[in-house]
C-alpha cells in the first residue's frame, strides 16, 4: 500500500510532513516547527509517531521536537549533530535508511546551512528538501557558498522527474513573482504563477510540488540553461556564477 502524505501548516509559513504507512500503522514526521498542529493532526487520524526526521538545525524546523519525540526514533545528520536535538540515529550523507519499511536516501545539500540534508523516498517518489530546494526557489545562503548550493540543487535536480518535492515554507507566491523578473517569457512559469495565485486565493498550500515542474520553472535549478542565461543577461558566465547572481537578486527583491 502506498504511503499517505499529510502536509501540516505550522507557525506563520512553515510546513511539517507526516507520512503514514497503512500496512504497518507506522507514522513518520519530517521536521517539527511546532508541536501543537502536528499533534492535532496525529490525534485526528489516530496515528502515533515511530520516526522523526530532521533536515537541519534551525529553530523553525526543530522547536516542536521535544514535545513530540517520546516513543519515536529521531534521525538527523551526523555532521551537524552538535547543533541538533539529541539524535537516536546520526545519519551520514549517502547512507540509506529504513523508514516505514522503505529505503530512504540521505542526501547532503549544504548551502542554506552546512549540514543540511534532504531525505529521498525513491519507492514513494518523494523528497523532503526543507530549505534547500523550495517551490520555485531555494533557501537563503546563511552558511554555505553559491557553489555549494548550486551543487546541492543539481544533486536534487537529478532525481526522477515525478518526485514530489516537499519543501519547508509557503514562499511560492513571492518566489513566482521573482522568477518572472528573471524569465518573463517562460510560458510554463507564467501558467504556474497563475495557478499559484489561484491556490493561495483559495487558501490551498502550493507544496509539495513536482520536480519536473521545478526543472521547467524554478530559476535556481535553471542556471546552466542557455534560455535562462539569455533572459537574465548572464550569457558566458559559469552556472555557479549565474546561480550566485540570481540569488543576489532574490535577496534584494
Amino acid at each position: 500500500m502506498p504511503l499517505e502524505l499529510l502536509t501540516v501548516p505550522c507557525l506563520s509559513d512553515n510546513y511539517a510532513y507526516l507520512l503514514h504507512d497503512p500496512a504497518s500503522g507506522k507514522t513518520a514526521l519530517v521536521d517539527a516547527p511546532e508541536a501543537a498542529p502536528i499533534q492535532a493532526a496525529l490525534d485526528r487520524h489516530g496515528w502515533h509517531l515511530s520516526d522523526i526526521l530532521i533536515t537541519h538545525h534551525h529553530d523553525d524546523h526543530v522547536a516542536g521536537l521535544a514535545e513530540l519525540r517520546e516513543g519515536a526514533r529521531v534521525i538527523g545528520a551526523a555532521p551537524d549533530a552538535q547543533r541538533l536535538p539529541p539524535l537516536d540515529h546520526a545519519a551520514r550523507p549517502g547512507e540509506t535508511l529504513q523508514v516505514l519499511d522503505e529505503p530512504v536516501e540521505v542526501i547532503d545539500v549544504p548551502g542554506h546551512t552546512i549540514g543540511h540534508v534532504a531525505f529521498h523516498f525513491p519507492q514513494s517518489r518523494m523528497a523532503f528538501t526543507a530549505d534547500s530546494l523550495m517551490a520555485l526557489g531555494c533557501g537563503r545562503l546563511f552558511e554555505g557558498t553559491p557553489e555549494q548550493m548550486w551543487d546541492s540543487l543539481r544533486r536534487l535536480r537529478d532525481l526522477p522527474g515525478p518526485t514530489l518535492i516537499c519543501s519547508g515554507h509557503e514562499y511560492t507566491q513571492s518566489n513566482a513573482r521573482f522568477a518572472l523578473t528573471v524569465e518573463p517569457d517562460n510560458a510554463a512559469l507564467r501558467d504556474r504563477a497563475a495557478e499559484i495565485d489561484r491556490a493561495r486565493a483559495e487558501g490551498r498550500p502550493t507544496v509539495p510540488s513536482r520536480l519536473s515542474d521545478e526543472r521547467a520553472t524554478n530559476p535556481f535549478l535553471r542556471a546552466d540553461m542557455p534560455e535562462l542565461q539569455r533572459a537574465a543577461g548572464l550569457e558566458g558566465h559559469s552556472p555557479a556564477e549565474v546561480f550566485a547572481e540570481i540569488r543576489r537578486r532574490k535577496d534584494r527583491f
